[in-house]
C-alpha cells in the first residue's frame, strides 16, 4: 500500500512539473501597476483601394473608449493621468477593410468579415524607451446581412472594436 500511495505522489509531482513550451508571463510582475491610453489617431487612407471608401466617423474615439474601458475591466493595469502612469499606450487606426465571406447562390453577397487595424506602441516613460510595438494589429468580426444572425454593419463595427480592445489589453498585460 506504501509503494502505491509512494508512486501515485511521484506521478502526480512529475506531472506536474512537466511544462510545455509555450507560455506567458503577466508584464505587471515587471512592476508596473498604471497605464495611460493616449487618444488614438485616425491615419485611416479612406482613399485607398483596400478600405472601398468607407468613412466611419469617430472610429478612433469609439477604439480609444473601448480600449480604456478594457482595461478598467481586465483590472490588471490602473487607468492613470500621463504624468502618473507606469506605461503609455499610443495608438493610430491604419485599416478599416470590409471583405466578402460568402455569397448565395444567387450572387448576392451574404457574409463580411470586418477588420479594425491599428499600429500600437508601449512606452515606458521612466526608462524613456518601448516596451513593444505592434502593427496591423487587427480586431475583426464577421456579419450576415440575411437570416437569423443578420446583424448591421454598424453593430459589426462595433464587435470588431470590442475584438480589438480585448486583444490589446491581452497584448498589454502579457510579456511574451
Amino acid at each position: 500500500m506504501k509503494k502505491i500511495l509512494a508512486c501515485i505522489i511521484l506521478g502526480v509531482f512529475s506531472f506536474s512539473t512537466i511544462r510545455c513550451g509555450y507560455s506567458t508571463n503577466i508584464l505587471v510582475a515587471s512592476g508596473f501597476r498604471t497605464i495611460h491610453v493616449e487618444p488614438f489617431k485616425n491615419n485611416i487612407q479612406y482613399t485607398s483601394e483596400l478600405q472601398h471608401d468607407v468613412y466611419l466617423p469617430l472610429l478612433e474615439v469609439k477604439a480609444h473608449n473601448e480600449v480604456t474601458n478594457r482595461f478598467i475591466f481586465d483590472g490588471h493595469l490602473r487607468i492613470a493621468e500621463p504624468q502618473e502612469a507606469d506605461l503609455i499606450l499610443k495608438g493610430a487606426l491604419v485599416g478599416y477593410t470590409r471583405d466578402v465571406l460568402r455569397r448565395t447562390d444567387s450572387d448576392d453577397i451574404e457574409e463580411y468579415r470586418i477588420q479594425v487595424l491599428v499600429d500600437l506602441v508601449l512606452w515606458d516613460p521612466e526608462k524613456e524607451k518601448v516596451v513593444w510595438q505592434e502593427r496591423g494589429f487587427a480586431g475583426e468580426t464577421t456579419y450576415f446581412l440575411t437570416g437569423p444572425n443578420a446583424t448591421s454593419e454598424s453593430t459589426a463595427v462595433d464587435d470588431a472594436i470590442k475584438d480589438l480592445a480585448r486583444r490589446v489589453v491581452e497584448r498589454a498585460i502579457e510579456d511574451w
